[in-house]
């Protein structure tokens, strides 16, 4: 993983607004492209003014670098945090079909995955199982991490050409089948995915995404999907490798958890695991490429309060490193894409 360069090795390059120069930009590490920073020139700069102002500029820079952060802007509150997204995209989104718990703190505010602070977050696209995503996620620190808790990111361009081409070629072919169970002691309940104890409302939003429901005794539920692994960027036109089937694969895993989980569950009756296709199992040496191709594409940065992340879902992947002590950062999502619209 490459780590955060010193203060004094940060290129910086200034961006004139107008006749002044209001912001100044730079990344973080010659090493790579993302994140571009970007952090005010002149005091009393309104990041939700500035940002509404040059939106289009904004656009195309976090098509090259995937991802932004805003820092030193002075924006302590969550209300703040929900108008840089308003400023900046259509408005945040709720979260649904959800996989990991989360809390609303505000709006459609929440709370980034609350997790076990001793484990790490395999870095994925979020929401790039489910046939309906965000385009754009956005990353608030309110109270700076104070041991580890860096969120990785790292490009999914970067991911991509990692990637031996043989093994995209068969993705591409055969794509990816996603199996969920609920209601067997381990993850999210059905009622907390879905967000209704109805299932005939369940039954109607899964048909209309193409998810397949079968209910087992013990209001039990499975869930199959079949999804691409790779899509067709709407923006940049560009071809991404964008799906969950190494994240929801139980071999990702901590050996420990993963081990426990095989012991008292088949392949088809564990929380989430991942196929190909067409039903067939993803060999291990294919996965550990995969696994391989994300890791080493990561970046990593301490989060400062007030930091503001803004990232292209489909261009940028992002993770959680383990941490102690306080930890606060909040996440919100925009600009909802079908997965149909984008299937290569």
């Amino acid at each position: 993983m490459n780590l955060p360069a010193a203060p004094g090795l940060m290129r910086r390059k200034a961006i004139t607004v107008s006749e002044h120069t209001l912001v100044s930009e730079r990344v973080l590490s010659p090493d790579t492209t993302l994140p571009l920073v970007i952090e005010p020139a002149a005091a009393g700069v309104s990041l939700v003014a500035w940002a509404a102002s040059q939106r289009p500029a904004l656009e195309k820079k976090l098509l090259e670098h995937g991802a932004i952060l805003f820092r030193n802007f002075g924006i302590h509150t969550v209300e703040q945090f929900e108008q840089v997204i308003a400023a900046l995209s259509p408005g945040a989104l709720e979260y649904q079909f959800r996989a990991s718990p989360r809390t609303r703190v505000g709006g459609n505010i929440y709370t980034s995955t609350d997790y076990p602070a001793d484990q790490m977050i395999f870095p994925h696209n979020e929401h790039s199982y489910s046939p309906k995503f965000p385009l754009r996620l956005f990353f608030y620190c309110h109270v700076a991490p104070e041991v580890r808790g860096e969120t990785p990111i790292g490009s999914t361009r970067d991911v991509m050409r990692r990637i031996p081409a043989a093994v995209i070629d068969k993705f591409r072919e055969k794509k990816v089948l996603y199996v969920r169970n609920y209601g067997d002691g381990f993850g999210l309940a059905w009622p907390t995915v879905f967000q209704t104890e109805d299932r005939s409302e369940v039954e109607a939003y899964c048909a209309s995404v193409g998810i397949t429901v079968e209910w087992k005794p013990g209001n039990r539920l499975r869930t199959t999907q079949q999804g691409p692994a790779i899509m067709r960027h709407p923006r940049t036109g560009e071809e991404v490798w964008f799906n969950h089937a190494t994240f929801f694969n139980v071999s990702t895993l901590p050996e420990a958890i993963g081990s426990s989980l095989q012991a008292s569950f088949g392949p088809q009756d564990l929380p989430t695991n991942t196929f190909y296709g067409d039903g067939s199992e993803i060999e291990p040496e294919v996965l550990e490429q995969l696994r391989a191709a994300y890791l080493q594409s990561l970046m990593k940065f301490q989060w400062q309060q007030g930091d503001v992340l803004f990232i292209d879902n489909m261009l940028c992947v992002h993770g959680r490193e383990p941490f102690s002590g306080k930890r606060a950062i909040m996440t919100g999502m925009a600009e909802a894409l079908y997965s149909k619209d984008l299937d290569q």
